[in-house]
């Protein structure tokens, strides 16, 4: 590993993902309040309806890959300084890649988080999710480029 590339720990990403889940309830929550009333705290369904899915599953789908297309990181990776790069290359992964990424989510969360806590054990801070598209979360300081080093 180079002197500049440090691979992101799972702390430090659980961080970068409670402050984008904030960010994200702060527009959902009013839409959804807006859209179904208080019956939507109230129902006990899990999903009620064309709404829900579009707000709550679809918009931070969309928002989530924006932001990992044209900034290589959510807004809390980026308060956190730590980008999405491609594991083999170092560069800006593909448009194809983020999008295996998100849904790759699915699949490191399914099974009792396993793929996301894997991301404490591996030595290159690897979830399923990043294993499954070829990506790392790298710290980086906004001031000087990233060397990556992809033989580690």
């Amino acid at each position: 590993m180079s002197m500049s590339q440090e691979y992101a720990g799972f702390w430090l990403r659980v961080g970068a993902a409670l402050i984008d889940s904030v960010l994200l309830l702060i527009v959902i929550w009013p839409l959804m309040a807006a859209i179904y009333g208080l019956q939507y705290w109230t129902s006990g369904h899990y999903i009620l309806g064309f709404w829900d899915l579009v707000v709550n599953y679809l918009l931070p789908a969309i928002v989530v890959i924006i932001f990992w297309i044209y900034r290589s990181a959510t807004p809390g990776k980026m308060m956190l300084k730590l980008t999405i790069v491609d594991a083999k290359t170092g560069n800006a992964p593909t448009k194809g890649q983020y999008i295996g990424r998100y849904l790759a989510y699915y699949v490191s969360a399914i099974p009792l988080f396993m793929g996301l806590i894997w991301v404490g054990l591996d030595k290159r801070k690897q979830g399923w999710h990043d294993k499954l598209a070829g990506t790392v979360v790298l710290k980086t300081n906004q001031t000087e480029a990233v060397k990556f080093d992809a033989t580690v």
